[in-house]
């Protein structure tokens, strides 16, 4: 009998001690639980913590994208999915009008030299995917192949000065224009350039209003034209603007401008988003004709062939915008007269 009961007794002191050992393993540790509620969280002093609400909009969303593609200051604010990048300008393409909405590029002094001449090979734009205008659309039109991203910007080598001739970098101008007020304009820029090193530049047709269609993919004929300057140097930073109508225009080209501002009202685009927000509306609500030099004398152009650069080299001196300088020379320190 005490036998049996001592088995019992001992059965039931093994149960207890498993069962204690379960709860053990399982059960919340009261101390581990509450210092972990209050206990503070440590990070890194470089670290930035997001809390799970934070939301991006669509303007630092398109921040980012130009920022992760390493866009510079002459991109108007735009999703990257819709930009044509060529070697030279970038461009938002408009289906609808046929031609680009905007074209974008920056300018250095390096690059008003021109290296190779004038293609004057129109065609169309294979990087378009819906396909871009054609010669047929500007036939016995009476307008001219009028170019967004001057050739004359593009003659630093033979890829850029062969694509500034595609059609999507081509807009329907009055010749008189054309020849006229704008390539003064465009001659302009370039002094500015040369002045400043460089320069960033926004252009593009004014695709609103009552529009004029030509050709067989019904080429919308703008009213107006727009460019934009800017000059990005800390403090002594500047931008001007300017609207032309398409036709011919007598004056001086300071007749013509405006704000940066007042071309964001007229074209609906964000210019030189990347500019800091406290620069950008500085620079953007007024404009200063005479902090911009209009009597910059025009620089003569050298134009080689590709035999004549053959014994050259890129110049080895950095800029002001802290690029590489992009001239030619034959120099056996391997500098431009500039970088002496």
């Amino acid at each position: 009998m005490i036998t049996r009961f001592l088995k019992i007794l001992i059965v039931a002191i093994v149960a207890c001690v498993i069962i204690l050992l379960i709860v053990k393993t399982y059960a919340p540790n009261k101390a581990e639980t509450s210092s972990s509620k209050t206990a503070p969280v440590t990070t890194n002093s470089k670290e930035k913590i997001l809390d799970p609400p934070f939301q991006i909009s669509d303007t630092m969303h398109e921040n980012l994208i130009a920022a992760d593609l390493k866009f510079t200051y002459e991109l108007p604010a735009c999703p990257a999915s819709v930009l044509t990048k060529h070697e030279g300008y970038t461009l938002q393409y408009d289906e609808q009008n046929e031609q680009a909405r905007w074209v974008a590029y920056q300018l250095t002094a390096a690059e008003t030299i021109k290296q190779f001449e004038r293609t004057n090979k129109f065609i169309p734009d294979p990087t378009i995917s819906s396909g871009s205008a054609s010669d047929k659309d500007y036939r016995n039109s009476g307008y001219d192949r009028g170019h967004l991203a001057p050739a004359s910007d593009m003659g630093w080598s033979a890829k850029t000065m062969a694509e500034s001739f595609y059609y999507s970098n081509m807009s329907p101008q009055v010749p008189a224009f054309n020849r006229g007020i704008w390539k003064r304009l465009e001659e302009q820029v370039r002094r500015w350039a040369m002045e400043l090193d460089t320069v960033y530049v926004v252009t593009g047709p004014i695709l609103s209003g009552n529009l004029q269609f030509i050709g067989p993919d019904q080429l919308a004929v703008p009213n107006y034209y727009f460019k934009a300057v800017l000059y990005f140097h800390g403090k002594d930073s500047k931008a001007i603007g300017f609207v032309m109508e398409n036709r011919k225009l007598q004056g001086s080209l300071s007749d013509f401008t405006f704000t940066i501002d007042s071309l964001e009202k007229l074209t609906g685009l964000n210019l030189f988003a990347s500019v800091d927000d406290q620069l950008e509306t500085k620079i953007e609500r007024t404009i200063c004709t005479s902090c911009w030099d209009w009597n910059v004398q025009k620089q003569t152009t050298l134009v080689h062939k590709d035999s004549a650069l053959s014994n050259s080299m890129q110049c080895s001196g950095i800029t002001r915008s802290n690029n590489r300088c992009k001239r030619r020379t034959k120099n056996q320190n391997g500098r431009c007269y500039q970088h002496q």
